[in-house]
């Protein structure tokens, strides 16, 4: 669904999603680092995170819209409902991709991670717009104005 909101001459634009007794459009930039910045995410352990990412996602409702590693960690845009706690998804992402990654590619990580660990305590998470922060500012400043 599309909805514009007028802004002085610009025309602010959002592709939204809908609940029940909501609209609303929210997303995410989460960046997950490899516990040691270990250097791991290759190939076939790349792109089976990826499948796992998306699984997760899909179990959480969530619509994951681009993602891409590099060796030591990974890059996820996504856009969820207000019901979903981030921090919910990501601690369930970590488990899950952790506990998959190391029983599938369990021989090839052993050499770079141990203790049962994958990815740092620690990750990154941003929320992100479809419109600057500018012509947010601008359309609530113009509210009661003709």
């Amino acid at each position: 669904m599309r909805y514009s909101v007028a802004c002085y001459n610009k025309t602010m634009k959002y592709k939204l999603d809908k609940g029940s007794h909501s609209v609303y459009t929210i997303q995410f930039h989460l960046v997950m680092c490899v516990k040691y910045r270990r250097k791991v995410l290759v190939d076939k352990v790349s792109n089976r995170l990826k499948e796992i990412v998306l699984e997760v996602a899909k179990s959480f409702g969530i619509e994951v819209i681009q993602q891409e590693t590099d060796l030591d960690h990974i890059h996820i845009l996504f856009s969820s409902r207000p019901s979903i706690a981030p921090s919910r998804f990501v601690n369930s992402l970590k488990s899950v991709s952790s506990r998959l990654l190391r029983k599938e590619f369990g021989d090839y990580l052993k050499q770079y991670l141990w203790n049962g660990k994958f990815w740092s305590d620690s990750y990154f998470i941003a929320s992100t717009g479809q419109v600057t922060l500018e012509d947010i500012k601008h359309y609530v400043e113009s509210q009661g104005r003709e």
